[in-house]
């Protein structure tokens, strides 16, 4: 048996060069002597894996690695070379090499470079200016980028005169309406509030750059697009401009309109109507919160029927109104609320949030853990804050880490010698923030320095190479109830182990039903947490971030995360260009049909189903 065993095993094919190298950066491993000498090779495609890994593992130390592939024969490798000295932050003189350098999407990418790394005074800034005269068109969007990123990461400097010059200039002779957009970014990062220029700019023909308009100049306009129209809105509005809107085609721009008036003093008479007839029971919430916070005695009579809604996501709006007028009857109901995300919405008391300790509901105990903070009740309570972070850890999931962080924290402030030694398991738990915050509760509450077994977080194994061939070239579709649907492309060079993860979770109907949960307007809606919320994780272990050259553009998808590598599943659609997330989060895909549908997806819209399209 063990003579078969062998034969096997010396029959199985070696891993490539192309695989040990993402073992290597899904692991973040600290032995990297193959990628060492996988940056020296002459295969082109070993190259451009082996220092887009060397960037991914954001090392200082691999710099003088990198540095010589900056002029290595193939451009793909040189972009690469170049995104790698970005993301380990490492600073470098570019200016001989864009002298060198022949092509413009590498040159794109040593711009976008440069505006992100420390500054190199007198050289970052003008070096970036001749950029926007750039010969070439994708240099040229570089250039841009790399200044937008200057100017927004180094808030202390102040643009030379000559570049606000040049700046306002290219606004107006780029016929890319992307250029545009970066160009006022650039000039809104800097603090340039030329009149005409922002003139110029509300009246360009793409809504993306007249909404950057309205956010730099906050002027009044009426536009074509629902997203100007609600920057317009909540920056410059009017009582009078909110009641027109109201009737506003977009229920995007109708909701703008409802929280401006209830926070801007405005008249309830015309809110009145649409708490009981707003067509959508998004429309009611919000005019009832609004009516609220501006005629309490007409709000009161309303509530009782939205904190009976059969949709969930109402009544915790009907929380909120019932705190704005101090209903202790209403709240207390709601506390007790079947859904737990409306038990958390209108948790007010101790005891509210001693009750929620006997949910599994990630959400709900993070906010009874930050809800019995320095209350009289939670002393009596040390048992089942205990029993509570017990059961999430016993679920072996990673991506609970909030709700365990307040449990913990609540012990840390009232559990007894018995309870804080009935911590020390937590020293080896699998994710290191709980082992180490474990680790100082210990110390601080008995006096003896304890440390963490556990000090780096250890990803689950790679996915098969099976698996990641199958899915090369492959889309998702994507069915919205009542909606439609849209299509994605996955890019699985650019993102493996976090697509092979979405199309897992989606192959086995995990984000079936599941909602959209967050609706950020003007820039995403992230969907596919299990409990509806931020803290309910669609994957049970994080997952490590895949940052690279594609941008966060509208229409991209990203995973939302903990901070670094700590990737939950739940994903995002970027509704509007959002360069201000690039190379922290990763994008995984790419809407390539239906982004109309994308943008009527509002808070609580279901995702039916997602569907993986392979090719192969």
């Amino acid at each position: 048996m063990i003579f078969v065993f062998l034969l096997l095993l010396l029959q199985s094919p070696a891993p490539t060069i192309e695989r040990q190298l993402l073992e290597i950066e899904h692991a973040r491993s600290q032995d990297v002597s193959v990628l060492l000498t996988a940056l020296k090779s002459d295969d082109p495609v070993v190259q451009r894996v082996a220092v887009r890994a060397a960037g991914r593992l954001e090392r200082a130390s691999l710099r003088d690695a990198i540095i010589p592939l900056l002029r290595a024969p193939d451009a793909r490798v040189r972009a690469e070379a170049a995104n790698a000295m970005g993301q380990i932050g490492a600073a470098y003189s570019y200016r001989a090499l864009m002298k060198e350098e022949a092509d413009g999407d590498v040159r794109a990418v040593i711009f976008e470079t440069i505006g992100r790394v420390p500054p190199v005074p007198g050289e970052s800034e003008p070096v970036l200016v001749s950029g926007l005269g750039d010969a070439s068109e994708t240099a040229r969007l570089g250039a841009a980028r790399g200044l937008e990123s200057f100017f927004r990461l180094n808030r202390g400097l102040k643009p030379a005169p000559e570049t606000v010059t040049v700046l306002r200039e290219a606004l107006r002779a780029n016929l890319s309406a992307r250029f545009r957009e970066l160009v006022l970014l650039t000039l809104n990062a800097a603090g340039d509030k030329d009149p005409s220029t922002f003139a110029f700019a509300l009246a360009d023909p793409d809504p993306q750059v007249r909404r950057l308009a309205v956010l730099g100049s906050r002027q009044w306009v009426e536009d074509p697009s629902p997203m100007v129209r609600y920057e317009a809105m909540r920056l410059a509005g009017t009582c009078d401009r909110a009641v027109k809107a109201l009737v506003d085609p977009s229920e995007l721009v109708t909701l703008a309109a409802l929280d401006f008036a209830g926070r801007n003093g405005c008249a309830a008479a015309a809110i009145d109507p649409l708490v009981k007839g707003g067509r959508t029971w998004r429309i009611r919430a919000h005019a009832l919160v609004s009516l609220a916070r501006l005629a309490p005695d007409a709000a009161r009579p309303y509530l009782p029927a939205l904190a009976a809604d059969p949709v969930w996501q109402a009544r915790t709006y009907a929380a909120t109104a019932a705190k704005l007028l101090k209903d202790e009857a209403t709240l207390s109901a709601l506390a007790k609320d079947p859904e737990p995300n409306v038990a958390a919405a209108a948790m007010t008391t101790g005891a509210d949030a001693v009750r929620a300790l006997s949910s599994n509901h990630a959400g709900l105990l993070e906010a009874a853990g930050r809800r019995l903070k320095g209350t009289p009740e939670l002393s009596a309570a040390v048992p089942q804050v205990l029993a509570a972070l017990q059961r999430l850890t016993r679920t072996g999931r990673a991506t609970v880490r909030d709700p365990r962080v307040q449990l913990l924290e609540r012990l840390r402030e009232a559990g007894d010698p018995a309870t804080i030694e009935q911590l020390r398991s937590l020293l080896s738990d699998r994710d290191p923030a709980v082992a180490a915050l474990a680790a100082d509760v210990i110390s601080t509450r008995t006096g003896t320095t304890v440390a963490p077994v556990t000090t780096e977080y250890v990803v689950d194994p790679l996915p098969s190479e099976e698996m990641l061939r199958a899915l090369q070239g492959a889309t998702a579709l994507v069915t919205m109830k009542g909606l439609g649907t849209f299509t994605m492309e996955l890019l699985t060079d650019e993102a493996p182990v976090t697509v092979a993860a979405f199309a897992a979770l989606a192959d086995e109907g995990r984000f079936d039903g599941l909602t959209f949960h967050r609706f950020a307007a003007n820039f995403v809606i992230q969907g596919g947490s299990p409990g509806a919320n931020e803290m309910d994780g669609a994957t049970s272990q994080f997952l490590r971030d895949e940052v690279g050259i594609t941008s966060h553009l509208r229409g991209t998808l990203g995973i939302s995360t903990r901070g670094h590598d700590t990737g939950d599943g739940q994903i995002f659609v970027n509704l509007v260009d959002n360069f201000r997330l690039d190379h922290q989060y990763t994008v995984f895909a790419r809407v390539i049909d239906g982004m109309p549908v994308v943008d009527r997806i509002l808070e609580g819209d279901v995702m039916t189903s997602i569907t993986i399209q392979r090719t192969r």
